[in-house]
């Protein structure tokens, strides 16, 4: 019984530590539209997204007290990163910052499904909210595409550098 729950914490500290880099990245990029780019649609865009993404952290939060699981390390770096990540792919233009969310939501797609098909009943609750979450998730992902998000040209080598960072962070995090 103790690898589940040594599952479950890692479920839990990964998650956390995912949905505040989803906060992150849209803080970065609601600072490029709040000083650099004038774009409102992609502005209430972007901050309705975040609201989600909060409401995901928060969860993952009060998950991380009332278990007593230590938050991944990398916090910290995570939180710069993110931020970096939402401001340059927002003053690459729209496309780009659209994409940077197409990206991440497709990671997070694969993660959150593999984690729903491992929870077993026991852990109803958080299964329930992963479902939940990743279809937000999925929303988040088909509004990008509406948007604009591309994979053609050089964007296409953007994706795949979203994505990579996104998979090792979710590793390193999901441990350390």
């Amino acid at each position: 019984m103790k690898k589940t729950d040594n599952k479950v914490e890692e479920f839990i500290r990964v998650d956390h530590a995912g949905e505040r880099g989803a906060v992150k990245i849209y803080e970065g990029q609601l600072l490029a539209l709040n000083t650099l780019v004038k774009d409102e649609n992609l502005k209430k865009t972007i901050e309705e997204m975040k609201i989600h993404e909060k409401e995901h952290c928060e969860f993952f939060e009060n998950e991380i007290k009332k278990r007593k699981i230590r938050p991944t390390k990398f916090l910290p770096l995570w939180d710069l990163l993110g931020v970096g990540l939402g401001f340059g792919s927002t003053i690459l233009g729209k496309k780009a910052a659209m994409l940077c969310t197409a990206s991440v939501e497709e990671v997070i797609d694969e993660h959150y499904q593999n984690q729903i098909n491992q929870l077993g009943p026991e852990e109803k609750n958080l299964k329930n909210k992963i479902i939940k979450f990743r279809e937000d998730e999925l929303h988040h992902k088909d509004i990008a595409y509406e948007k604009g998000a591309t994979k053609k040209g050089l964007y296409s080598l953007m994706d795949k550098i979203i994505k990579t960072g996104s998979k090792i962070a979710i590793n390193i995090s999901e441990k350390i």
